[in-house]
């Protein structure tokens, strides 16, 4: 699917997605986060992911997530725009929108190729690192240096 827009699934229809694809024989790789404001840093990690594999997957947060990860005021859009505009993006093939505290059942459920982390980590700092090894996956860290952040960001649009 590569160049072209990437699809909101749910969970079920990730299933699906997920089956076909490895019967093409595509791997796979997963990012995640919050993506509350897109911004260069987002696009360089993700551009970063979808080259690790053929397809790309993209977890997003749910609102209530985002709310107890960021705090009060957080998330400035809701999970339903921000996951739209990931799936816009030509190097992302599925987003799935999560409420979970991390990624751990999804990682244990699709278990993608590579999951890929940013550069804020290493590869032995990826808290779900264990699990993917678990079950043959490999961490990949991608993007650009962390010079780029969602609170910086509103920081400087508030001022």
């Amino acid at each position: 699917m590569k160049g072209s827009a990437g699809r909101v699934v749910s969970e079920s229809e990730l299933a699906e997605a997920v089956s076909a694809e490895r019967a093409a024989g595509h791997t796979l790789a997963f990012a995640n986060g919050c993506f509350d404001l897109l911004h260069v840093g987002h696009v360089r990690y993700l551009q970063g992911a979808a080259s690790e594999a053929d397809r790309l997957i993209v977890a997003v947060n749910d609102d209530a997530s985002v709310a107890r990860l960021k705090g009060a005021g957080r998330p400035v859009m809701p999970a339903v725009d921000r996951a739209e505009m990931l799936a816009a993006l030509s190097m992302v093939d599925y987003v799935v929108v999560f409420s979970d505290a991390n990624v751990e059942r999804l990682l244990t459920t699709f278990k993608p190729d590579v999951h890929c982390k940013g550069t804020d980590y290493t590869v032995d700092s990826v808290p779900e690192r264990e699990i993917v090894r678990a079950y043959g996956g490999r961490v990949a860290i991608v993007g650009d240096p962390k010079h780029h952040d969602t609170r910086a960001l509103l920081a400087r649009i508030r001022s």
